[in-house]
């Protein structure tokens, strides 16, 4: 299995190892990392390398969002970067009262611009769904970095979307 962190992450798979599936054809990602996984397993399938199973945690979807709320993030980053991360470890972890300390990473401004300005488009997921790769997304339904409806409502033609009752992003 190929793992990719989330934004601010670093080897925080240990935290996700109860939804991971441990096979060599599979591809997991968490939030940032969802999207780098998603590259990664086009980019395989399209060289005819055998993927099995795309997993997606908490994936950052924010096609949602206005430009003018995800440069608004952007600004008060580079504004105060150690501000910005504070309160965004906060609501990564909420509700659950984790010690994420020896998971935190320093993200560049140019990582926090890739997350918020990716656009996930629909015939990625169509294309790799016609390729016989199962797609699973795992949302916490108290998520405060994404809306799980809004994930729910992208996902679910094309992969089999699990919604966990009472977690947040980080899926406790």
């Amino acid at each position: 299995m190929q793992y990719f962190s989330g934004f601010g992450f670093r080897n925080e798979k240990v935290l996700f190892l109860e939804y991971l599936k441990r096979d060599e054809f599979v591809i997991a990602g968490f939030s940032y990392g969802a999207q780098k996984a998603l590259q990664e397993a086009l980019k395989r399938v399209q060289e005819g390398q055998r993927v099995d199973t795309l997993q997606l945690l908490a994936p950052a979807y924010f096609n949602y969002l206005p430009k003018a709320i995800k440069h608004k993030e952007i600004l008060n980053f580079v504004k105060n970067q150690e501000l910005y991360m504070r309160l965004f470890y906060k609501k990564a972890c909420y509700p659950a009262k984790l010690d994420i300390r020896k998971f935190q990473s320093e993200p560049t401004l140019g990582e926090l611009k890739e997350l918020l300005l990716y656009e996930w488009k629909e015939e990625d997921l169509a294309f790799l769904q016609k390729k016989g790769v199962a797609i699973e997304v795992f949302v916490g339904t108290e998520d405060k970095i994404v809306q799980s409806s809004e994930v729910e409502r992208f996902f679910s033609p094309y992969a089999t979307v699990y919604l966990i009752k009472g977690a947040g992003h980080c899926l406790r």
